[in-house]
This record gives structure tokens, sequence and C-alpha cells, in this order.
């Protein structure tokens, strides 16, 4: 299993912030801001799905309001306001959307959902990322709003390195490994039967340590490469790991 090597750089060059950047078209083709746009859009819509139902929308005008809000993202000069200097691209974006829907009704009037653009179908959005994270209604009631744009903020940031890892491994014609063994990468270690885990893989217990071993290694540098591609600053990333760590106990 690959671990962090000499290959791997500490200092990530591709953040969202550059996304950002890219999408706004500074000195970038029309055809690679779309493409930035369309990855900011597909990563984060869930957190800001949950904030537009929790300020006490229905699920379908929550539905309206996300797309409205990327394609305000698109139409508008919003990437032009995004400066890396603002720091923490979660605490950007969530103010935008406040501002967003505090002039959503005034906006509605205005504003044909979708005019010329193609866009992303909702059931598509659900299809290509189903959240992991099982939330219960009770922690859906009783958060707030912004508790509740982080706590999703932070299962996708987790998702998103737990993706990356599983691609990783089926690249290396170890998706049985993965399967087996993902639901450990954050189990105390006396909560690991290797012994069973060595049966169900057909391996030695000494070489179920070890997969594990690598395997949470990797997940851990991949969940900090995730959280540093958000923050302007890398010595924000220990700040805001612990930040996203505390959102994700708040709601399981």
């Amino acid at each position: 299993m690959q671990t962090e090597d000499a290959t791997e750089p500490g200092v990530f060059a591709t953040t969202r912030w550059s996304l950002i950047v890219t999408g706004a078209g500074f000195g970038s083709g029309e055809q690679a801001a779309r493409q930035a746009l369309s990855e900011l859009c597909r990563s984060y819509w869930r957190p800001i799905f949950s904030f537009v139902c929790r300020r006490g929308y229905s699920p379908e005008d929550a539905q309206d309001l996300t797309q409205d809000f990327f394609l305000m993202i698109l139409e508008s000069n919003w990437l032009r306001q995004a400066d890396e200097s603002r720091g923490r691209f979660r605490s950007f974006l969530l103010k935008s959307l406040q501002n967003f829907l505090s002039h959503a009704a005034e906006k509605a009037k205005t504003h044909k959902r979708g005019g010329d653009l193609t866009f992303i179908s909702w059931d598509d959005w659900m299809k290509e990322a189903p959240s992991q994270l099982s939330i219960s209604a009770q922690t859906l009631d009783s958060l707030p709003p912004e508790a509740l744009f982080d706590l999703r903020w932070a299962a996708t940031v987790v998702e998103k390195a737990l993706q990356r890892l599983r691609e990783e491994c089926e690249a290396k014609g170890r998706r049985r490994l993965f399967e087996t063994l993902s639901t450990y990468l954050t189990a105390e270690r006396g909560e690991t039967s290797y012994a069973s885990l060595a049966a169900r893989l057909d391996i030695a217990e000494t070489m179920v340590k070890k997969q594990l071993h690598n395997l949470r290694r990797r997940y851990r540098w991949l969940l900090r490469n995730e959280v540093a591609q958000t923050v302007a600053n890398p010595a924000d990333v220990d700040d805001e790991m612990r930040y996203l760590f505390t959102a994700l106990a708040a709601g399981t």
C-alpha cells in the first residue's frame, strides 16, 4: 500500500481556492472554468442543501435554491470576489450562501432558473455523491443551520478522502481489501479483531495488521490533503481538522 513519500508535496498546489480562481476565468479558457465550477458544485452541494433546509425551506424549495445558488456563482462575478486572504473556503462559502438567501425572494422574481445553461440534474447529484454519514432526524432538528452546514461539510471532506482511497485500492486490484478494512480506519485498537479479518481475507494476521496500518496512514494523509485544499494558509490545516472533527462528533 502506498504511503507518503518524496513524490507527495507537503504543500498542496491545487486547492479549492485555485479552483475558484480557475473558475473565475483568470487566465483560463471557458472550458477550464466550467470544469472547475462543476467540481465545486459536485463537491459542496450537500452542506448547502442541508443549510437551506434547516433554514425552514421545504426539500423541494431547498433543491431549487441550492441550484439557484450555484447558478448565481456561474452567472455572476461571485468567483471574482473570492480572495484567498479570506482564509477558509468553508467560511467564505457559508457567508456567500447566507447573503444569497437573504435576497432569495427578490431574486426569484427576476431570475429564471437555468436560463440557457445546461446544469446537472438533482437525481444525478444524488447518484454521484451518496452520503455515507447517517444523521438522525433528532440531530437534523436540533442543530442550528450553521452547525448542520459544518457537519455536512465535514462529512463531505471525509467522504472525498475515502473515495480517493477506494480508487487507489481499486487501481491496484485491492478493492476487497478496502471494502473489508475501511470500516476499521478510525476504530480503536481494541475494537479490531485481527483474527476475524484475517479469516475473511484469507491472509495471515500479521499481514492484516500491516495492511490496516498502511491504509490508516494513507487515509490520514488523504484527509489532511482534502482539508488543506480548503484553507489558504497551510498553518490553518490542523485547526481546521480539529474543527471538523468536533463538527462530526456533534452529529454522530
